[in-house]
């Protein structure tokens, strides 16, 4: 374990927006996935809103063909303000958008290759510092978020951390799993094996990895020798768990909610979920719902 002294921040996070996001076709056959809104939001925007709140400085987007409308997003939409300037309209609802110069990078991964494999693709930009990975699919809500949570936690032991939360044990095939060891405190214990996506009866837990990771640099040079795992393709699951014994790993069990935005009832979900937490929308959601269960 490092000191604190040591100890080197997180200022970089990884977001792998490479997906064709196919089981909401056809809407995502010309719009990213990633940028399907959650009310108003787009469902990446919430991730980076999550990192910056965590002190991350530089985002890097690892992305696919297609995938460009997602930089545009972040971009500045010159005719976009001058239009509302011009009409007197209130730019502030863009302040979500705007990065500051040179903060964003994005990196291409040529063929879908696996989690494992979109985070190598960030090797070079991620260097040799200690770095998140935040799943926008997992949306994750509380306060603090989910990054900030786990951000101080690393602060108290460093190493590598992941989220988890507890599901239903017939549920835990669909996810990475952790085996946990010892308990440090209520919402941190560590984690002595990793594995991904378990039949129920070999599930060492019914503690799913829930798509945000701290992770360090070590991974990349893991990640480059690590054969294809579950679905045939290179998990993230596989190279961590290969690390474990030799580096410090940690689950943080996130005090919050979690929506599964890679499903469409997920999504539904967490857009209902979101309207209902908006004073301006919150009376008129609930009317409708009533109305819609009532027929």
């Amino acid at each position: 374990m490092t000191t604190t002294a040591q100890r080197k921040p997180i200022r970089k996070a990884v977001f792998p927006v490479a997906g064709q996001g196919t089981r909401f076709l056809p809407a995502t056959k010309a719009v990213p996935k990633e940028l399907l809104p959650i009310v108003d939001r787009p469902l990446i925007q919430y991730a980076v809103d999550e990192a910056r709140e965590a002190g991350i400085e530089e985002l890097i987007f690892v992305t696919g063909r297609g995938k460009t409308a997602i930089v545009e997003h972040f971009d500045t939409a010159f005719e976009l303000e001058a239009t509302m300037s011009s009409r007197g309209k209130d730019l502030s609802v863009l302040d979500p958008t705007r990065i500051t110069p040179g903060n964003l990078v994005t990196v291409r991964q040529q063929f879908p290759g696996g989690l494992g494999h979109a985070v190598w693709c960030a090797r070079a930009v991620v260097g040799d510092e200690p770095f998140a990975i935040l799943l926008p699919d997992e949306m994750m809500v509380g306060k603090p978020g989910c990054l900030k949570q786990m951000v101080e936690a690393y602060n108290e032991v460093g190493g590598n951390l992941i989220s988890v939360l507890e599901v239903p044990q017939d549920e835990v095939s669909s996810y990475g799993v952790i085996a946990p060891g010892a308990r440090i405190s209520d919402t941190l214990t560590e984690v002595t094996g990793l594995v991904e996506k378990p039949k129920v009866a070999e599930a060492p837990s019914n503690l799913i990895i829930s798509g945000r990771y701290i992770l360090q640099p070590e991974v990349m040079r893991t990640l480059e020798t690590q054969g294809k795992g579950a679905g045939g393709e290179i998990q993230l699951t596989d190279a961590m768990a290969r690390m474990i014994g030799e580096q410090a790993f940690h689950a943080v069990t996130f005090k919050g909610r979690r929506f599964d935005c890679g499903s469409k009832a997920g999504f539904v979900e967490a857009t209902l979920a979101m309207a209902l937490e908006r004073e301006d929308m919150a009376d008129d959601v609930r009317a409708i719902m009533r109305r819609l269960l009532a027929e």
